[in-house]
């Protein structure tokens, strides 16, 4: 009885361990960019943007559509994505839907822009832009067809997916602390130094004026 109690105990210390294990990988995943959908108000002239920062290597997907009001609808808007360094990644004009696909290769804020160019004046609009990122944007269904997954095999697919997203987020935030760290650390040696090259020049100046004042008293025959 008792080591049927104890196998019993670790049987349900294991299930209470896993189930744990995956809402620790759901709650993580959570924080792992996948992106979204976003409503933009376009207005008459001017640009609206929304921007990401997005490590590199990986997918972004997107669909994006005009959305008509009352009796406009005919108004047509235009799109632009740069990288982080201005590289134009998309531009499309007078289009009421479309969308976008790229692999990122640069670290950074990339950036999305919209703006109307239709030809009727003083008219806004509104934009939904299906925004997906890294595993929001793979193509579950096709990976299960292909490898014959479903179920528990599936979901155990994407948590795995997010785990490596995850470990790939943190080795990009080390990176970026590592260089943020070596920034700070060189800009406090220029301080430094710029501190000690400016505490020497008040001193060779004070020194300077105080020979030309004594040389002028000198003169002046006051000592």
């Amino acid at each position: 009885m008792l080591t049927s109690l104890s196998s019993s105990s670790s049987s349900s210390s294991s299930s209470s361990s896993m189930v744990g294990l995956l809402l620790a990988l759901l709650v993580a995943a959570a924080a792992v960019p996948g992106g979204g959908a976003v409503w933009l108000d376009l207005p008459p002239s001017g640009t609206k943007c929304v921007s990401e920062e997005i490590q590199p290597n990986v997918v972004v997907l997107a669909d994006y559509s005009v959305v008509h009001e009352g009796a406009h609808s005919d108004v047509t808007i235009a799109s632009k994505v740069t990288s982080p360094y201005g590289d134009t990644l998309h531009h499309k004009e007078k289009v009421k839907t479309d969308q976008f696909a790229f692999t990122t290769t640069q670290p950074g804020n990339y950036l999305v822009c919209f703006w109307i160019d239709s030809a009727e004046k003083g008219v806004g609009a509104s934009v939904n832009l299906d925004w997906r990122i890294g595993i929001a944007a793979k193509d579950w269904d096709s990976v299960a067809r292909k490898e014959k997954l479903e179920g528990v095999q599936l979901e155990l697919a994407k948590l795995t997916a997010v785990v490596e997203a995850i470990h790939e987020n943190l080795e990009y935030l080390k990176d970026r602390e590592a260089d943020m760290r070596e920034v700070s650390e060189k800009t406090n040696s220029r301080v430094a130094w710029f501190s000690i090259m400016s505490l020497g020049l008040c001193i060779v100046v004070s020194a300077l004026q105080l020979w030309h004042l004594k040389s002028f008293f000198q003169k002046k025959k006051l000592i």
